[in-house]
C-alpha cells in the first residue's frame, strides 16, 4: 500500500536529471551542441505529458554550478540555447497552463539570459496545470549551504519544514517540496548535486536511454512503476502494524 504522506499536495513532484545529450551527439558523429538541441526538443513533450499523469511540479536538471567547468565555447551554447528555449516556449507554456520557475543562482547568468529568465517566469505566472522548474547554475549543497547562513547557522528551535522554507528562498524557484520520483537518464547512477534536500525519501528511477530519446511513454512507465511501490518513510508496512 502507497504511503499517503503527500496526498494534500497538488499533483506529484517528478525531478529529472536530464543526461546523455553529448553523448547521444557524439554516438550519431554530431557535434555536442546538436545533442543539447535534442535535448531541449524532448522537453517540449515531458513538460506536455506531465500534467496528464498527475504530475504537478516538474523539476528539470539543465545546467549544473559545476558545469561552469566545461569548454567555455560549450557553456556559451548552452546559456544561448536556454535563452532562445525560454524566448520561443513562453507562448505555448502559457497557452497550456505551465508556469515556469527557473531554480539555482542568476548572479552569474549573462545579462540577457537572466532578462528572459524574467520575462518567462512574469509571463507563465498564472499557470496552474503544471509547475515547470529548470534548474540553472543549480547545487544541491549550495542552496543547502546558503539556506544555513540565512538561518544563522540554524537555531536549535528550526523544524524540518522551516528549513525547507529556507532551501526554497535560497534556490529562488519555490515550492520546495519533497520529490516523490527522481529520473536520471543516460546510463549514470548518482544525483550529482541535485535536490539533495528535498530528494530524501525519493524513489530513484534510471535509464539508459539519452535524453533526447526519452519520450512522455518512458515517463509514463516510470510513474507507473513509481505508483506500485511501497513508500514507508522509515515506518513499518501497514500490514506490519496491524499484526
Amino acid at each position: 500500500m502507497q504511503s499517503t504522506r503527500q496526498d494534500s499536495e497538488p499533483g506529484l513532484h517528478v525531478a529529472i536529471v536530464m543526461d546523455g545529450n553529448g553523448r547521444w551527439a557524439t554516438a550519431r558523429g554530431l557535434p555536442r551542441r546538436r545533442g543539447h538541441e535534442a535535448g531541449a526538443r524532448a522537453v517540449r513533450g515531458i513538460v506536455e505529458t506531465a500534467p496528464t499523469l498527475g504530475i504537478g511540479l516538474l523539476t528539470l536538471y539543465a545546467f549544473s554550478a559545476d558545469n561552469w567547468k566545461r569548454p567555455p565555447r560549450e557553456v556559451g551554447a548552452l546559456l544561448a540555447l536556454f535563452r532562445r528555449y525560454l524566448d520561443g516556449e513562453c507562448e505555448r507554456l502559457r497557452a497550456n497552463g505551465v508556469r515556469l520557475s527557473i531554480i539555482g543562482r542568476r548572479d552569474r547568468l549573462p545579462p540577457s539570459l537572466l532578462a528572459a529568465v524574467e520575462r518567462a517566469e512574469l509571463d507563465t505566472a498564472r499557470g496552474a496545470e503544471l509547475h515547470l522548474r529548470i534548474a540553472i547554475d543549480y547545487s544541491g549543497r549550495d542552496a543547502i549551504i546558503a539556506a544555513a547562513a540565512r538561518a544563522r547557522l540554524i537555531d536549535s528551535e528550526m523544524t524540518r519544514e522551516g528549513f525547507a522554507t529556507l532551501v526554497a528562498a535560497a534556490q529562488h524557484g519555490g515550492d520546495a517540496r519533497d520529490v516523490d520520483l527522481l529520473i536520471r537518464t543516460g546510463g549514470e547512477r548518482r544525483l550529482s548535486d541535485f535536490m539533495l534536500w528535498e530528494a530524501a525519501y525519493a524513489e530513484l528511477s534510471f535509464t539508459t536511454r539519452a535524453w533526447p530519446d526519452f519520450t512522455g511513454a518512458m515517463l509514463a512507465a516510470a510513474v507507473e512503476d513509481f505508483r506500485g511501490r511501497n513508500r514507508r518513510f522509515g515506518a513499518l508496512p501497514d500490514v506490519a502494524v496491524a499484526g
